[in-house]
């Protein structure tokens, strides 16, 4: 019923190669999904401007810069493409709190577990379920995600997948997160006029059932919406159930 890119065409997008050769042709900068200025509430509220930010398969968008802009300090980019990240080195060479490496989301073992307050994905995770193995890489890399995690940092997924095909690999007890839900449109979705609005705000978090799935009464007003996922990660002594919130209005 809902989109998911697991329904993948011929392209490789778990592949390094084919990143690299898509890199060389089309240069310049491109951000997949969403702009930081639709995703600033949700970074803003859920990873504090001091934190260690982990952001997996950066690419060559712009979102980390803005970041940057906006008061972030410390921001590790990686991505799979050697291509990719020389040419982002080279740009932001002069930016001290942008550090670039080439790396496979799959085995990050160059870092130590705990290294990272914050890990942000938008898309990564869409195109290993489009490579070969896509339930294997999938789980390879969200184990290190959560490995990589601090307690109590946060895991921050854009995806088109909706909880039905991501909701069975977030919530592998093994992860030990506490999962939120939030839907937002396409940048220059305009809804219909006659359409009736299925809720106050994009802010507000989607309230899942016992199963982890959408409410059946849930209106998906953009098609091609974009699913977030803001998956806490547990401490052992932290009751398990914390309390969702209405992202506040001050980020906005």
């Amino acid at each position: 019923m809902y989109r998911d890119v697991s329904s993948c065409n011929t392209y490789n997008y778990g592949d390094a190669l084919y990143w690299d050769a898509r890199y060389i042709q089309e240069g310049g900068s491109f951000d997949w999904y969403q702009r930081y200025s639709a995703l600033r509430p949700f970074v803003r509220n859920f990873i504090p401007l001091s934190s260690r930010i982990l952001m997996v398969g950066c690419g060559n968008a712009v979102m980390s810069e803005d970041m940057v802009k906006d008061g972030y300090e410390h921001i590790t980019n990686i991505d799979i493409s050697s291509v990719a990240i020389e040419m982002m080195r080279r740009k932001y060479e002069y930016i001290p709190q942008l550090k670039y490496l080439q790396m496979d989301v799959r085995d990050m073992s160059l870092f130590p577990d705990e290294s990272f307050d914050g890990v942000i994905d938008k898309g990564t995770l869409d195109s290993l379920m489009c490579g070969t193995d896509a339930p294997i890489s999938a789980s390879q890399m969200l184990a290190e995600v959560c490995r990589l995690l601090k307690p109590g940092g946060t895991y921050i997924l854009i995806t088109y997948g909706d909880p039905t095909v991501r909701m069975p690999h977030l919530s592998r007890p093994v992860f030990n997160w506490k999962i939120m839900l939030y839907n937002i449109p396409r940048p220059g979705f305009q809804k219909p006029e006659s359409s009736t609005p299925s809720r106050k705000s994009y802010l507000e978090p989607i309230p899942l059932s016992e199963k982890g799935l959408l409410p059946a009464d849930f209106v998906l007003e953009d098609p091609d919406s974009h699913f977030i996922y803001v998956c806490k990660k547990i401490n052992d002594t932290e009751i398990d159930t914390i309390p969702t919130y209405q992202l506040t209005a001050d980020v906005l």
